[in-house]
């Protein structure tokens, strides 16, 4: 199955050459990186290495960038879609596993769970609030919707071609919130999600939002279920759920 590999970028000049270099050489070839309109070396350090590069020519946000990524992976013809952010927190070299349980047809969405233990997730450097965070909003979700995910919060994820061909993605909003409407997206639609461990790391390189910009994901991502269950209960149609 043809699998392509998209990065999502902004400001990740620093970190992006050890991100494709850590990523399995079979697959290296197959990257595509969008660039949100950096203000650094992104965009020239990914042409460098021979990456397919996409330009932003104003920035438009972390959920208007994987549209950007998902629209040109599926008119490349991928049946799997890794999305990889390329700040190097999460360990490229996991990426066979996640396309693994997707080919071998016992999921459609896999991601990577940095939470295996709270002792090597805060050991990896995660601050302590967003641990607390992560585990709260986490307990909701699965809560809610059903589901056992370690967490729902990875910025390594993978999805079939059906996945991204169903759920309307395209109506997300363009901001962080995105990849946990994606993921309601999927429950909603029936969809198998499952999850594999990653080690994790935190640095002054790697990307990472601001107490309030995480409050504000939060709140949203709480709003979104809501939202999730009045749909789910005929109470009030939500677009977002409508394939």
């Amino acid at each position: 199955m043809k699998t392509i590999i998209v990065l999502p970028a902004y400001n990740a000049g620093k970190t992006l050459e050890k991100t494709i270099n850590d990523i399995p050489e079979n697959l290296r070839k197959s990257a595509l990186l969008v660039d949100d309109a950096s203000s650094d070396n992104t965009a020239e350090t990914s042409e460098k290495l021979g990456i397919t590069t996409i330009r932003h020519k104003k920035n438009m946000g972390y959920g208007a960038n994987q549209k950007t990524c998902y629209k040109h992976a599926l008119e490349s013809g991928a049946d799997i879609v890794v999305m990889l952010h390329p700040d190097y927190q999460y360990n490229p070299k996991i990426i066979p596993y996640l396309i693994g349980f997707i080919e071998s047809g016992i999921c459609d969405v896999m991601l990577a769970n940095r939470i295996r233990t709270r002792k090597e997730a805060l050991a990896g450097g995660m601050p302590v609030y967003k641990y607390i965070s992560n585990r709260f909003l986490t307990f909701v979700e699965n809560l809610v919707t059903g589901e056992n995910l370690g967490e729902w919060h990875s910025g390594m994820r993978a999805y079939s071609r059906q996945v991204l061909e169903t759920i309307p993605w395209r109506k997300n909003s363009d901001d962080f919130v995105f990849d946990t409407q994606f993921l309601v997206q999927c429950v909603n639609a029936g969809f198998r999600i499952g999850d594999v461990p990653v080690n994790t790391k935190y640095f002054a390189e790697a990307s990472s939002i601001n107490f309030s910009r995480s409050l504000k994901y939060g709140f949203a991502s709480l709003y979104i279920l809501l939202r999730y269950i009045l749909h789910k209960n005929h109470i009030l149609n939500c677009p977002l759920f409508s394939r």
